[in-house]
């Protein structure tokens, strides 16, 4: 016959065991708080040891316990920035592009400052904006390199207005209908714009390649004074592009220039501002800087006759 599943534990020297057992941790762990209650009331000294002896032994337990629970937040921690570790790098990455852009042109704008001091009748025109669009495709493979635009001639946009995003300049309006403009990219090899090194002024052009990428020439033939992280700007010379817009940065150096990574990938923007075109003017002098008349060459007197003026009234031969 099979034993009841259900058995009380009186039939169980374990289970009795057991019971005792708690009973008699209960009854102690009671016990040894009351005489420690007893023991503050009435000796604080003496519980004053004991307390201080109790730190003294349960601290290496504590301190492995802490390290344990320390160890585990750090490998924590860890984990989770190895796997935000992207997100965090692009957001960086997209911080130091704008902070790129932004000292790009504060050293456009310092050299031009230092320019416009030493020269005259030069005023300056940034292109104002006329219209904020989105830029719908663009071509990738192709010889020649275009996009388009949602904005066209009912929003003001008209044919060579330049088009720039916010990390640089992207080009220049070829063709416009109603609501749609055709771009003439950077990269495409019949786009000339005329450039300039942002920290020193050194004049060049560039022109597309075709490849996503411009090639840097300069205009004075000679030693290439070009740097691999060099940065070039929009001069500003013979119109149409306002000055100190970001345009490529030097990576590679040639024999009579070099080769540019444009700064505004059209692949990777989304939207772009289409601006009136610049046009460069020059200042009349003012009247105080002409030159004083006393400092004008007078006109030569005419020469005197060789033949002497007959008296009034003298008859004529």
């Amino acid at each position: 016959m099979a034993p009841p599943r259900n058995r009380r534990p009186g039939f169980s020297r374990k289970a009795q065991l057991q019971i005792f057992t708690g009973y008699l941790l209960a009854f102690t762990g009671a016990f040894a708080g009351l005489l420690l209650l007893a023991l503050s009331y009435f000796d604080p000294a003496a519980f004053s040891a004991v307390r201080s002896m109790t730190a003294e032994v349960t601290a290496p337990p504590a301190r492995l316990l802490t390290g344990i629970r320390v160890s585990t937040q750090s490998g924590w921690r860890e984990v989770s920035a190895y796997f935000e570790a992207g997100s965090k790098n692009a957001k960086l990455q997209r911080e130091v592009e704008r902070n790129r852009v932004r000292m790009i042109e504060a050293r456009a704008l310092r050299q031009e400052n230092r320019e416009l001091r030493r020269l005259l009748g030069l005023i300056k025109q940034e292109g104002r904006p006329v219209a904020t669009a989105r830029l719908i495709n663009s071509s990738a493979s192709s010889s020649r390199r275009y996009a388009t635009i949602d904005v066209g001639s009912r929003q003001g946009v008209q044919r060579s207005q330049p088009v720039r995003a916010q990390r640089g300049l992207v080009g220049r309006v070829l063709e416009t209908g109603p609501n749609t403009s055709r771009v003439l990219l950077l990269s495409d090899t019949e786009n000339v714009v005329p450039v300039r090194r942002a920290r020193d002024g050194v004049v060049a052009f560039s022109q597309g390649r075709g490849d996503g990428r411009v090639d840097i020439k300069l205009i004075d033939i000679g030693v290439n004074p070009f740097k691999v992280g060099d940065v070039m700007v929009t001069s500003g010379n013979g119109g149409i592009y306002p000055p100190n817009v970001p345009v490529a940065i030097i990576e590679r150096l040639t024999s009579d220039g070099a080769i540019g990574k444009l700064l505004a990938n059209p692949a990777g923007t989304d939207f772009v501002i289409v601006q009136e075109m610049y046009e460069p003017e020059l200042v009349a002098p003012e009247p105080s800087e002409l030159p004083p008349v006393s400092s004008m060459p007078a006109a030569p007197l005419p020469a005197a006759p060789s033949q002497p003026v007959p008296a009034i009234g003298a008859p004529q031969p």
